[in-house]
């Protein structure tokens, strides 16, 4: 990756260079040729100024010093000159070779444009030096009349290499601009890496049993900080998910054990009376029947236990004050079979956020539990209070009470008070009850009642305080539960 992130930078910017670069030497090359020959046109109307007398004289001696003004102009460094008179012959020439003073340049086009009183620029091969000329042809005019022409040529080769000198401090920039882009990219990506190389060691630590370990959330770019927190969240909720399923199977095959070998030694010993004692028999087989019943109800309970655990799932708004008269409604008829008096206290609306059916279960189960241990006589009472931003549901009785060692285990998983270890409870009933109420984002709570009893409450966020969360609810991480 590191090395792919450099290329990646280094060709980015030559291409940008590039787009950039050509066009500008073409402008460059332009630009200079426009110089040269701007300059080329004001010297030779330079020196057709100060030919003019001499050529409109037509006379040899004034052409001496037109001559001298000539050579002394080529000899500093300026172009080569050739100065016609109005016929188009030379009366000062330049050129090395064939082109000598008395020559006629009129078949010259650039000397023929320039006797017509016209500037005439461009560029021409010349066989005579072997390479490309830049030229300007001026015309000596006086008023409208013209006396002679004046041309100075130059080497191309000098615009191209002017241009050239300027092309290499553009590649030399260029070039330094690709290895600095390099240079970064290095940095860069080596940061990167870094990170994700940090981030690797943690995923091959956690994949190999270390659950413990996290990723560094203080280190590298911010959005690979983001990507940490995400992973340690994910490793969070995951480590969280596999105690469950630990918790799940270890409390599965402690709890199933004592009925399954119940059963069996039942089933073995019904076989044994089956043909000496059928009345003996039966009942074992009996027996067998009721430590299957309860065999079913920990495998629903743990079932149960399970689906709450297993995904969060969306809340929704409930009227837990309908809700809870219509369970005092549906629990008082089993209530006044036991001489149980139930009543219900509380707002006529109550809106609340909980998941489907946990305002339902959790009632259920903290009247089930009451209704267990209230005596005759006594009044079981179900209370909705609304403080602030929560919906609490209280279960009142007037039972016997919990010691503090009992209220403090009383939400673990398969615990039962010492009066209930044989009456068939599963022991998960409000292990259930906290497990639902923490999904809907609330909590539960068992307290002691001064007047005598207990009472069990469940809080829940108001609908009128806060909006429906999604999938990423809160969840007791303390994985502690209750039983009936």
């Amino acid at each position: 990756m590191k090395w792919r992130v450099m290329a990646v930078l280094m060709a980015v910017t030559l291409l940008v260079l590039l787009v950039q670069d050509i066009p500008l030497s073409t402008y460059l090359r332009q630009s200079e040729q426009d110089r040269i020959t701007t300059s080329l046109e004001r010297d030779a109307f330079l020196l057709a100024g100060r030919g003019e007398q001499a050529l409109e004289s037509g006379t040899t001696g004034d052409y001496a010093a037109i001559t001298t003004m000539a050579r002394t102009y080529q000899k500093s460094g300026g172009a080569r000159v050739i100065i016609t008179d109005a016929d188009g012959t030379a009366i000062f020439s330049g050129d090395a070779d064939d082109t000598v003073v008395g020559s006629s340049y009129k078949s010259r086009p650039e000397i023929a444009t320039a006797l017509t009183g016209q500037i005439a620029t461009g560029t021409r091969y010349s066989h005579t030096l072997a390479q490309s000329l830049l030229y300007v042809a001026v015309p000596v005019l006086s008023g409208t009349n013209v006396y002679g022409a004046v041309r100075l040529t130059y080497p191309e080769s000098v615009v191209a290499n002017a241009v050239n000198s300027q092309l290499q401090l553009l590649v030399v920039a260029a070039l330094t601009s690709v290895l600095l882009a390099g240079i970064v990219g290095y940095l860069l990506s080596t940061t990167i890496t870094q990170s994700l190389g940090r981030l690797r060691s943690v995923t091959e630590r956690i994949a190999d049993g270390s659950l413990g370990d996290r990723a560094d959330t203080a280190k590298g770019a911010g959005e690979l900080r983001s990507l940490a927190r995400s992973f340690n969240s994910m490793t969070d909720r995951l480590h969280t998910l596999i105690d469950q399923q630990r918790a799940f199977a270890a409390d599965a095959s402690h709890q199933l054990r004592t009925p399954l070998t119940a059963l069996r030694l039942r089933l073995e010993r019904a076989e044994e009376l089956a043909s000496v004692d059928p009345a003996g028999s039966a009942e074992r087989l009996a027996a067998a029947q009721t430590e299957v019943d309860r065999l079913s109800d920990i495998i629903e309970g743990l079932l149960r236990l399970s689906r709450a655990e297993a995904a969060d799932i969306p809340t929704e708004v409930v009227d837990v004050a309908a809700v809870a008269r219509e369970r005092v409604e549906e629990w008082s008829a089993l209530a006044q079979d036991s001489g149980v008096r139930m009543s219900y206290r509380g707002p006529d609306r109550a809106p609340a956020l909980a998941v489907p059916t946990a305002a339902q279960q959790i009632i259920d189960n903290y009247i089930d539990n009451a209704l267990s241990v209230s005596p005759e006589g006594s009044l079981l009472e179900v209370v909705v209070t609304e403080e602030g931003r929560t919906v609490t549901v209280a279960v009142r009785d007037e039972g016997p009470g919990m010691r503090d060692e009992e209220l403090a285990r009383a939400f673990d998983r398969f615990w039962r008070a010492a009066g209930q270890q044989g009456d068939g409870g599963s022991g998960l009933g409000l292990a259930i009850v906290a497990q639902l109420a923490a999904a809907s984002g609330g909590s539960v709570a068992l307290a002691r009642r001064e007047s005598g009893g207990t009472e069990a409450r469940v809080t829940l966020p108001a609908a009128r305080a806060t909006t429906p969360r999604g999938a990423t609810g809160r969840r007791d991480k303390s994985d502690r539960g209750e039983k009936s």
